[in-house]
Parts: C-alpha cells; sequence; structure tokens
C-alpha cells in the first residue's frame, strides 16, 4: 500500500477504510508516515480519513457523524481544510453505504458539510470517496449536480476501479467544486500487482488548479 500512496504524489489524500478498532491512531499514523504524509483529520468513526503532505499547512479538521440508519453500519465524514501555496481546500473523504436511500441522504449530509466549511474558510471543495454506485445512479447524480466530477471533466483512462483486479466498474470518484480547474483526473502509474495488493478498489488522483 505505501508504494501506491507514495506513488501517487499527492499533497492531499482520502482515505476510506482506514484502521478504526486496535490502535487505530497509532495504525493510521503509521501508514501516513511511511508515505510521507501526516493525518490530518481526528476521529475513526466510518473509517475515513484525510492526510496531508508537506506542502498541505492543515488549518482546520472535523469528523462528522452521518446519520444512522437502523441495521447499516456507521458512516461519517472526515474534513480537513488546508493550505497549499496560497489556495484553500476543503477537503472531505467519505464512504457510502450499500443501501441507496442511505448513500442518497448522506451523500446530501456531506455536501451540506463540506460547504459549510468551505464558506467558513473560504475554501474550495473536493470530495473524494468510494460512491458504492455507479454515475447513472442517484447519490452520484446527486453529488455530480453538486460539484463536478472530475473524471467526467478531464478523464485519464477508462476510470474503473473496482475490482482492483478485473475492474470493471467506476464506483469511486473526486468531486470538486467548478470553480477548480481539474487538468486530469484517473489512475495512478503503479504496477497492478501492488495495485492489486494495495485494496480491492483502485485509486483516483485528480490534478486540480485552483485560483490564479
Amino acid at each position: 500500500m505505501t508504494r501506491v500512496i507514495t506513488a501517487m504524489r499527492a499533497d492531499v489524500l482520502c482515505v476510506q477504510e482506514a484502521p478504526r478498532l486496535v490502535r487505530w491512531r497509532a495504525r493510521r499514523g503509521a501508514l501516513a508516515a511511511a508515505a510521507g504524509l501526516r493525518v490530518a483529520t481526528p476521529g475513526r468513526i466510518g473509517g475515513v480519513a484525510v492526510l496531508a503532505g508537506p506542502r498541505a499547512a492543515v488549518l482546520h479538521a472535523e469528523s462528522h457523524a452521518l446519520r444512522s440508519f437502523l441495521g447499516l453500519e456507521r458512516r461519517a465524514l472526515a474534513l480537513a481544510v488546508v493550505e497549499i501555496e496560497g489556495a484553500r481546500l476543503a477537503v472531505g473523504s467519505l464512504h457510502l453505504d450499500l443501501n441507496g436511500p442511505a448513500r442518497v441522504h448522506h451523500a446530501a449530509e456531506a455536501v451540506a458539510l463540506m460547504e459549510r466549511a468551505a464558506t467558513r474558510f473560504g475554501a474550495t471543495i473536493v470530495l473524494g470517496g468510494d460512491i458504492n454506485e455507479q454515475a447513472h445512479q442517484p447519490a452520484w447524480r446527486y453529488l455530480a449536480g453538486r460539484l463536478a466530477d472530475c473524471h467526467a471533466v478531464a478523464p485519464k483512462g477508462d476510470g474503473l476501479t473496482f475490482t482492483a483486479a478485473r475492474p470493471s466498474v467506476r464506483i469511486d470518484g473526486v468531486f470538486a467544486a467548478r470553480e477548480a480547474r481539474v487538468v486530469s483526473c484517473g489512475g495512478v502509474d503503479a504496477p497492478i500487482a501492488d495495485l492489486a495488493g494495495a485494496s480491492d478498489h483502485l485509486p483516483v488522483v485528480a490534478e486540480l488548479r485552483v485560483g490564479h
């Protein structure tokens, strides 16, 4: 996994299924440090986290438990406001449920939280997540209606993310406020053995330009 994260050369990394049980703080910290990053967000609910690289100054961080649905896993939004070369970004990491109505509700809830933080800090929204559905389905359509689907704007490769070993669908994405210019969005240049060994999903990398 460390080799894949390093290959991304990311200033900010949105993680889903981060360690959240025994020694979760230490394990998250070790994962980040091994790739030259640091954990930016608090909390372990939902297994989501935002990691920041050396160029990203963390101005604010928060973690929000999203609405609970009976019988479903608890979901959350990890959110960090960072500044990189004078540009402020409100970066969120999200992992939506397998249940359709829950996905739609949590997508709307997450966007509202992102908009609140972005307004407070004068930041541009970037939301990365495992959406657990495809672009024609309701939660994805909601996100793409409020934000830009980065791969749809500037695709690099076919964008397929699941499964890592045999990708056939795009269910993971990066969404950004429309004032950001999407330079490219796609996969990571890493050996397939590394990618398949790191996760059952392929990572998504978006290159954005914000401001002047």
